[in-house]
């Protein structure tokens, strides 16, 4: 999210070998019962507590702050005054709110955690840089609160989209420095505040998943926003264990404390992330029970080749490389919803899009948990040698046939698309002409 910044998540490689064996694997699967996982226990608990119901069609975007990327402009960190940067900030979100509405977008899924630090007022983390330019300095408004005013009234609804691990988006020594900077800040960075937390992955800086006082932090910090603020709904992508091949998160130590009793690394950390989602679900469900919960993973759970219950595609999957059994926590009901990032057209064949939108369709089939899936507008209208779909007229066709799914599939409640800025980029205007058309008033 921000999937990945600009989203590398084209990770998927398609093999002679791997197509043979997804194809013996489907032949193989053609039964009357469903096949059993190797790794998630049969049957669907009983949800945490009572889901809020919906009955419109959610169409969601996801806004992002990370690199300020989406928003705040760039500009405007730089203007001559504070109060030049904060009406500039406030227009260009009121600007983008307007749009969002004209296109027919009911729901925001706004980054209020890009990384370390806050874009409310928090008591628990500093300010986010992404708004002045400084850790820790006051914007002059409040960010999260003036989303929910504009938003609201407009009728768009509003989750706050959080990061769980992240504490930077580098260890450069000038990122060091000014993390260092906020000790004598109230409330310093975490980064200062428990540096034992603190380990480096895919060469940033992150929080151990590990450690359970780490989790009743972050666990903390969404209680805060749920407790003093109106969203709609919480989110977390699919920053769980985040790891790059030359940047393994280095956590030996930390399995060796808690560890005992998991006859692998890889279920401890699965557990650890287990834990994590319970503890949030829980929390908001204790403060306010019509706040949604839901969760933005890799769009690939399981592929076939590694378990029976898996999808028939080849990709990297959330259980196996971020250490998250998202398809237990729709089982168990921990989530009101799940939004897989769906990033590939119908024609990829080691991840096609209509294999895993039906695949998660049957996966909420027997729960309470709505399934949105998330759509790659970023891709619509790039170039691709992979995808070649994503330009033909303009994407419109490949979008089209995403979107037609999503509405024929009963286990579909809804499209989010990734990400905002795209909507306003010269390569996708034939795309959101037709979103309009379809979507809008």
């Amino acid at each position: 999210m921000e999937h990945t910044i600009a989203r590398s998540r084209s990770l998927y490689s398609v093999t002679k070998s791997g197509a043979l064996i997804a194809g013996a694997l489907l032949l193989a699967s053609c039964s009357s019962e469903p096949p059993k996982s190797l790794v998630t226990p049969a049957g669907v608990k009983q949800p945490l507590a009572g889901h809020p119901q919906q009955n419109t069609e959610m169409r969601g975007v996801w806004l992002t702050t990370v690199s300020r990327l989406d928003w705040p402009p760039i500009a405007s960190v730089n203007a001559s005054s504070s109060a030049q940067r904060i009406s500039q900030q406030q227009q260009a979100l009121r600007l983008k709110l307007d749009n969002l509405k004209s296109l027919g977008i009911n729901t925001v899924f706004f980054q209020v955690k890009p990384d370390g630090t806050a874009l409310w007022a928090s008591k628990i983390l500093p300010w986010s840089d992404m708004m002045t330019g400084k850790i820790g300095e006051y914007p002059g408004y409040d960010p999260l609160q003036f989303m929910l005013d504009e938003a609201h009234k407009r009728g768009i609804k509003v989750h706050a989209w959080f990061n769980p691990y992240r504490v930077s988006l580098n260890t450069r020594p000038s990122t060091v420095n000014e993390l260092n900077r906020t000790l004598s800040l109230d409330p310093a960075s975490v980064f200062v505040l428990h540096r034992d937390w603190i380990r480096t992955a895919s060469d940033r800086f992150v929080l151990d998943p590990g450690i359970p006082e780490a989790r009743d932090w972050i666990t903390s910090i969404v209680a805060e926003v749920v407790a003093n603020y109106p969203v709609d709904g919480v989110q977390f992508d699919d920053y769980f264990y985040a790891e790059s091949p030359g940047s393994a998160l280095n956590d030996s130590q930390t399995f060796k404390k808690y560890g005992q009793g998991f006859s692998s690394k890889a279920d401890w950390r699965r557990h650890n992330t287990q834990q994590l989602i319970e503890q949030v679900s829980r929390a908001i469900k204790q403060l306010k029970p019509g706040v949604e919960f839901g969760v933005s993973p890799a769009g690939v759970w399981r592929n076939r080749s590694q378990d029976a219950a898996g999808s028939d595609t080849r990709g990297a999957a959330a259980y196996d490389e971020a250490f998250a059994d998202t398809r237990r926590w729709v089982q168990q009901g921990l989530l009101d919803y799940i939004a897989p990032q769906v990033y590939w057209p119908f024609s990829r064949k080691a991840a096609r899009y209509d294999v895993l939108a039906k695949w998660w369709a049957d996966v909420v089939k027997p729960t309470h948990t709505r399934l949105y899936i998330g759509v790659a507008l970023y891709k619509v209208g790039e170039p691709s040698k992979n995808e070649p779909d994503w330009t033909v007229s303009g994407g419109v066709p490949e979008l089209k046939k995403q979107l037609d799914l999503n509405e024929s599939l009963p286990g579909v409640s809804g499209t989010i698309l990734f990400r905002e800025n795209y909507l306003n980029q010269p390569q996708t205007q034939d795309a959101v002409s037709y979103l309009r058309s379809r979507w809008g008033s």
